[in-house]
């Protein structure tokens, strides 16, 4: 909100959300978990669309969803049990992390244009500012952070 006062304008702070926006959704690995993680990842970003005022172009849209897609199938195929997505952003960046309950942390493999599949991870750094990997208690949490201005 803006006050005006005497022809001067004041901003009150009361204009920008204070905490980034957050959700995460819990999935089966059913099929169809993807496309729903897709699906609650471009209501999240329309939704920060909404709340933050974040300007999310065409391009960013889709790097995000590709993030999505290439982390939850990497659960999906390679954790044995539920996965968790959660996604947190505000006016300036996307956050992406996926728990899973495998301990193996993923490597990229090395670069070959000839490989027929396995290039997930290559996208993932490929459109992330950050990317990390960490163990946590009951598996891992692969974490990627995409700029709004990509």
């Amino acid at each position: 909100m803006i006050e005006h006062l005497d022809g001067a304008v004041i901003p009150t702070g009361f204009d920008v959300p204070v905490e980034p926006l957050r959700r995460a959704a819990h999935y089966t690995g059913d099929p169809g978990s993807i496309a729903e993680a897709r699906s609650f990842a471009s209501a999240f970003l329309d939704q920060l669309r909404t709340e933050w005022c974040a300007t999310v172009g065409p391009r960013v849209d889709g790097a995000v969803l590709l993030v999505v897609s290439e982390l939850v199938t990497n659960a999906d195929r390679h954790s044995e049990g539920p996965y968790i997505l959660e996604l947190e952003g505000t006016d300036v960046s996307v956050t992406v992390c996926v728990y899973d309950s495998s301990g193996v942390v993923p490597q990229p493999s090395p670069r070959d244009p000839e490989r027929v599949g396995r290039h997930g991870l290559e996208i993932v750094h490929a459109l992330a500012r950050d990317v990390a990997v960490e163990r946590v208690p009951v598996g891992k949490r692969v974490r990627a952070v995409l700029p709004l201005d990509g």
